[in-house]
């Protein structure tokens, strides 16, 4: 399996954390996390305050991200029409760093950390939940995956992968992945 097919890793119940290498330069991986059009191009879209403490609204609308593709049943409003989740930027320290609470109530932070590596660029990107997200870690995880790799076709000219075929079965996979942490 390529590095950037790779599982993330499960640090403990709570948290996901993912490797990935990207093209670079640096600025350009950034604009692809905080430009709201180019977000929107492999996640979500929305505005973001560019500070610490600023606003943030992730527009998903996964249909523009595949097209011709069924969603499963608990995620067609994410496919379309679309939802909307807001959180708060916790950190931003361009073009390296960007963090921003999201989910039921905000009980998730992503972490996107952005390190120079050459001509590339090297993505942590980690997932930490609380309370009440912590159901839904293997959808986490699973969606980042399939988010992630998104991106990365993205950042090198390739064709996307399908998207909600690969999110179904990462899904299960990242179940068993959970669980087994939790065991650990």
């Amino acid at each position: 399996m390529k590095t950037n097919e790779q599982y993330g890793q499960f640090t403990g119940p709570a948290e996901v954390r993912f490797v990935r290498t990207l093209p670079g330069p640096i600025e350009r991986v950034w604009d692809y996390l905080v430009d709201p059009e180019k977000r929107s191009r492999w996640f979500a879209g929305g505005p973001l305050e560019p500070r610490p403490g600023g606003k943030l609204t992730l527009r998903f609308h996964h249909k523009d991200l595949a097209p011709d593709e069924t969603p499963p049943e608990d995620h067609k409003e994410f496919h379309d029409p679309g939802a909307s989740m807001d959180g708060v930027v916790t950190r931003f320290e361009p073009p390296r760093v960007l963090a921003f609470t999201f989910g039921s109530d905000g009980e998730s932070v992503a972490t996107f950390e952005l390190t120079p590596q050459g001509k590339d660029v090297l993505l942590v990107l980690t997932h930490r939940a609380t309370g009440g997200d912590l159901p839904y870690m293997a959808g986490f995880g699973a969606g980042w995956h399939t988010h992630v790799a998104h991106l990365i076709a993205l950042l090198e000219g390739a064709p996307r992968p399908p998207f909600w075929p690969l999110h179904t079965r990462l899904r299960a996979d990242y179940e068993k992945l959970r669980i087994a942490a939790q065991k650990s």
